[in-house]
């Protein structure tokens, strides 16, 4: 625990020690030039210390950095002053550093504050395995005592993303022009400068940064004054920041432009982008201001900080991350433009706005104590996108689109190579792999089941409890439970040991059933057997891929679980609590038909036994309005999950699907059309040709007419828009000829405009994709490409370019986006994603990533999330026993080489599933067809 009595926890402390600069400086001149030779770890050198985690016998209260960064050299030099506090008497000082070369390193006691004292001088050992080093005193640090440590360092400015790194852009004239970033999370900071890298060690920051006059300085706080030092060079000063941990410092060096506004509260908002690309910020601005102003109502929290950049970085991995006051994002999730951003790429844009706005509350003012819980800030900033959309931009209809956490967390958290939400985590490998669907988006399924349970009074008051009473701390899931606990009892809940009595009279503690959630793995499977006026229920694990015959079948998991259901005889939603194996529910009256998980707002598959799924598949046929259109959602996806399960057979969840021409809902529509075109891909993979051309005349058989409704323009609801989109997309990938017809007209008038043309936005995908199939239009399209201003253009330009079936074309794209000039570098995991979904390309990008395996770990990093996506993306579509086996082959010499990650785990499980599926449902499939056609 960081000691807080030295200062208040919502305002940086100001220290005599700060107040009096000039005789601090002057003991800091008087030592440059003593050089330090670091020692690295040896058995002739023992480290004193040998825990990845830092010991707790000394804090860090405020840092003072300086920095400077040559963007001709690509180098940068630093200098700071650490102020500690000691805990316990001790003769190091343990932090965190990472290809940094200290060449000073001075410990000032209290008493050579005040004094002219040089300063004692602090050996430096090193422990690179751990990320370490070691600065040893000479003398005792004593415990209870404030030191002043003073450390000047230099590094290279990275080639990566991670850490303190340089990003480019071109210029409309072709010059290319670098700029300095920062991207710390979860553990990079320690790259750009020595600190106590960990959540926990949370500190106040006073940071300069010195740049030549054509570049603006950005940070956290607003600047507070510039000074000039000659030669050329400024000098920002920036205010001393909020207490905060060290993975959301930022800092930026560039010549971009913004615009700027002002919050109802007095909050200044700038959003940043290279000049060319200055007047696509303008949504963005409006869409900051809005959800900065819903989030301080909401959460009766201030913004804490005067003022909130947003930053478009030419180079960068993620969509986005959070720092505290200067939120950095890649080009795409911040900038839109009217000419050629779609309904899907503003939902974006505004969704990650939303995302990261919340992480100014969720991470930023209270965070996670260590990163096993980091699914506190993930988590909740996904579910935050939910409320704080709903409220703001109604129009965007995002609750629909939302199901799509779900459908993500359960295609991870149905295989038995998932983890719990909270889940130990130590190596900086082990930390990164934390963040991934399941620390997203199932932790934001949960929360939104739990909403649902308390009721969105009691959870919104809940949580603003927990917000303010961790304000500028560190908290753990526990924390937000008893915070939930207590206001539950004081808005009228009788609690008992965080006992709440809820709707149907039954006791629960919301600590014990949330534990269930958060601390073990998997999704719980619901069987409902309906008996008269009797439903039996029964809970177990499930898991894809694994069926009766096998040994995982059986297993031991269970959830206390919140159902929710209707029945045939009354639309009022039940509720109950699942808590044991099996279970019995006692109706008035026998109904007809029962269903579970209203409006899926819970985190549970169902399995209606008996004749459960005839009579659903009836109604749906007679008249599927008697559900919500979520239910509807909820009855398809658990029916094609059921499927991989061996639970239930394809014939009957193709039967569901049959209802779909009379779907007038987009989103069911959607997500029905989804698993059938899902199915046609695997069976256009794996050429098995007759199946795949009965499969496409049945989508285009049942589906003409809806396919037909559809305009080529931008009107209608965001649904409206996505659906076209989608629909029209796939209606030319299955060759269908008025389809296919209008796109190359549309292309070819947009070609012979020299890509002036306005086309509409929404179906810019669909044309590109189509003009990519001759070489000719391919050609042209990789022109445009490079000189394309607008990465939402670019990112449809890249995808149709990746659909082409000529193998030398795609190789190309490989090529370019390995030299990163063309394609940059932030965009190859994607690419090779998308390549390999093509049936002429997944041999290609497959081959590709075994052979260049090390050129592609010295692009990104091990655990990165592009690494993760290129694993993934090139592999999990595999489903015979040969790619098994040569995936297994390949990941073994990984593990040979020390490259372990979890995600082999998951890709062999992925891959053992789709032969499994394969092998179960191919007759059936070919049979349903022969008898639907």
């Amino acid at each position: 625990m960081i000691i807080y009595w030295l200062y208040s926890l919502n305002k940086p402390w100001k220290s005599p020690l700060r107040e009096n600069k000039s005789e601090t400086n002057s003991v800091i001149q008087g030592c440059r030039g003593c050089d330090i030779q670091a020692v690295k770890y040896s058995s002739f050198h023992p480290f004193p210390w040998n825990s990845l985690k830092l010991p707790r016998v000394i804090v860090p209260l405020h840092y003072d950095l300086c920095i400077h960064p040559d963007l001709s050299t690509f180098h940068f030099t630093g200098q700071e002053t650490i102020e500690i506090f000691v805990r316990t008497n001790t003769s190091f000082i343990i932090l965190h550093s990472k290809d940094l070369e200290i060449t000073s390193s001075v410990l000032l006691s209290k008493d050579d504050m005040w004094s002219s004292t040089p300063g004692k001088k602090l050996q430096v050992l090193e422990h690179p395995a751990h990320e370490q080093i070691a600065l040893q005193s000479p003398e005792e640090l004593v415990v209870g005592q404030v030191y002043l440590v003073t450390i000047e360092f230099h590094g290279k400015l990275a080639d990566g993303f991670d850490g303190f790194y340089k990003s480019s852009y071109k210029t409309h004239g072709g010059e290319t022009r670098i700029i300095a970033t920062t991207d710390f999370e979860p553990t990079s900071a320690r790259m750009a400068f020595p600190c106590f890298d960990e959540p926990s060690f949370k500190a106040n920051f006073s940071i300069k940064i010195r740049r030549e006059k054509q570049h603006i300085a950005l940070s956290n706080m607003p600047k507070i004054k510039t000074t000039e030092l000659g030669g050329g060079l400024l000098e920002d000063h920036f205010d001393v920041t909020v207490k905060m941990s060290t993975y959301l410092v930022a800092y930026v060096i560039c010549d971009f432009k913004s615009l700027e506004a002002t919050t109802s509260s007095g909050i200044k908002v700038s959003v940043y982008a290279s000049p060319d690309k200055w007047d696509q910020t303008r949504y963005a601005l409006n869409a900051a201001v809005k959800l900065l102003e819903f989030y301080e109502k909401h959460f009766d929290i201030s913004f804490p900080l005067p003022k909130l950049d947003l930053i478009a970085v030419p180079d960068f991995q993620s969509g986005a991350m959070e720092n505290w006051g200067l939120i950095t994002y890649r080009e795409t999730s911040l900038l839109y433009d009217p000419k050629t951003s779609s309904a899907a790429d503003k939902l974006w844009v505004t969704k990650v706005i939303a995302h990261e706005l919340a992480h100014q509350w969720f991470g930023n003012l209270v965070t996670m104590e260590w990163w096993n819980d980091i699914w506190l800030n993930e988590g909740f900033a996904r579910f935050m996108e939910l409320v704080s959309l709903n409220a703001t931009y109604p129009e965007l209809q995002y609750e629909d689109f939302f199901m799509n956490a779900y459908f993500g967390a359960i295609a991870r958290d149905s295989l038995n190579s998932s983890h719990p939400i909270s889940n130990p985590a130590e190596t900086p490998i082990q930390i990164n792999e934390m963040f991934d669907t399941v620390s997203y988006d199932k932790g934001a399924c949960i929360l939104k089941m739990l909403q649902d349970f308390l009721s969105k009074q009691v959870f919104q008051k809940g949580v603003i409890q927990y917000l303010k009473k961790y304000s500028y701390r560190n908290a753990k899931t526990d924390d937000l439970w008893n915070s939930l606990a207590d206001v539950s009892s004081s808005l009228g809940g009788i609690m008992l040991c965080c006992t709440l009595i809820i709707h149907d009279g039954s006791l629960t503690e919301i600590k014990e059933m949330m534990n269930t959630w958060t601390h073990q793995k998997g999704i719980p499977l619901v069987l409902v057997k309906c008996e008269g006026n009797t439903i039996k229920l029964r809970q177990e694990r499930f898991l894809k891929g694994v069926f009766e015959e096998d040994p995982e079948w059986a297993n031991l998991y269970f959830w206390h679980i919140p159902l929710t259901y209707i029945t045939s005889s009354s639309n009022t939603v039940h509720r109950h609590v699942l808590k044991t194996k099996t279970d019995s529910l006692k109706l008035k009256e026998g109904v007809a038909w029962v269903k579970f998980n209203v409006d899926m707002n819970g985190y549970y598959i169902v399995h209606y036994e008996g004749n459960g799924w005839d009579n659903i598949i009836t109604l749906l046929d007679q008249n599927h309005t008697l559900f919500s259109p979520q239910d509807r959602v909820n009855l398809i996806h658990n029916a094609f999950e059921l499927v991989s399960a061996g639970r239930l057979s394809l014939d009957r969840a193709l039967d569901l699907t049959r209802y779909l021409q009379h779907e007038t809902n987009n989103i069911v529509f959607l997500k029905g059309l989804g698993y059938l075109e899902s199915i046609y891909h695997v069976m256009e993979r794996r050429n098995i040709s007759s199946v795949s051309e009965h499969l496409k005349k049945y989508i285009l058989r049942s589906f003409k007419p809806v396919i037909d409704r559809q305009t080529w323009n931008d009107e209608g609801s965001v649904s409206d828009r996505m659906l076209r989109s989608d629909l029209l997309l796939l209606a030319c990938d299955l060759r269908y000829s008025p389809c296919l017809q209008k796109a190359n007209e549309l292309f070819s008038q947009w070609m012979g405009s020299g890509g002036n043309l306005d086309l509409p936005t929404d179906l810019l995908k669909t044309v590109y994709s189509v003009g990519a199939q001759t070489g000719a239009g391919w050609n042209y399209l990789l022109k445009q490409y490079s000189l394309s201003v607008s990465d939402a253009e670019k990112n449809k330009i890249l995808y149709a370019l990746t659909t082409s079936r000529h193998h030398e074309k795609l190789a190309k794209l490989i090529t370019l986006g390995m030299e990163g000039e063309v394609i940059k570098t932030q965009n190859l995991a994607i690419l090779l994603h998308a390549i390999a979904r093509n049936p002429e390309g997944q041999r290609l990008a497959w081959n590709f990533v075994r052979e260049n395996w090390k050129k592609l770990l010295e692009k990104f990093e091990l655990a990165s999330f592009s690494i993760r996506t290129i694993i993934f993306g090139t592999t999990s579509h595999f489903s015979s026993r040969d790619e098994l086996e040569e995936v297994k082959i390949f990941f073994k010499s990984l593990n040979n080489q020390g490259s372990q990650l979890k995600i082999t785990r998951v890709v062999l499980e992925t891959i053992t599933k789709n032969i499994r599926w394969l092998e179960k449902n191919l007759s059936s499939l070919r049979n349903w067809l022969l008898n639907n056609l």
